[in-house]
């Protein structure tokens, strides 16, 4: 696997808008799904970086109790399916109900919106206030395979709970650490 760094882009960028399909659901989903969203968590996973498979359990309880709270969550798959069958869209149908993904899991097949996102690796975060001014961007938690450090998602709690109540957002920011984006030749 090629450890690859999250690109840490700049606070403030505005979440590029996309429209696509959820193998699960068969829907077209977009941030305009979403208009009542406090914030947005846009996270760029994938079925076999060892890293997504390492915080997936967690990120789903993430992602229920955030929606719970008012915070849209979205997961984009932009891998290569083509070069990597585990992730393609019946595969990502499977992880989705085996692990209890109650948020949208889209596929980027044209890896367009990972392009735009300017995504790097798997798992990559951003958090995105009701305005979808980007507040949040980097690691999940201080976990990787192989650590020993539990799975909390404590940074993108943190971040997310100071969004959700009107209090500055942690400014030391790390950047996360996975699998790099399986691109298209």
């Amino acid at each position: 696997m090629a450890r690859t760094e999250s690109r840490m882009i700049d606070l403030g960028t505005r979440a590029p808008d996309f429209s696509l399909p959820d193998p699960s659901t068969g829907k077209t989903v977009s941030l305009d799904d979403f208009p009542q969203a406090k914030g947005y968590v846009v996270a760029f996973i994938c079925n076999h970086c060892p890293f997504v498979q390492l915080i997936r359990h967690e990120f789903a309880r993430f992602g229920r109790e955030y929606t719970d709270k008012g915070l849209a969550v979205i997961a984009i798959n932009s891998n290569d399916a083509d070069n990597f069958p585990e992730d393609s869209p019946e595969k990502m149908q499977d992880d989705a109900r085996r692990f209890g993904y109650t948020f949208p899991y889209l596929f980027d097949e044209t890896q367009a919106v990972a392009k735009a996102y300017d995504a790097a690796c798997t798992p990559d975060f951003y958090l995105f206030d009701a305005d979808r001014k980007l507040v949040y961007r980097g690691q999940f938690d201080d976990c990787r395979p192989g650590s020993n450090v539990p799975v909390t998602g404590k940074d993108l709690r943190a971040a997310a709970d100071a969004l959700l109540q009107g209090t500055p957002i942690p400014q030391d920011q790390k950047p996360s650490l996975g699998c790099n984006i399986k691109w298209k030749a």
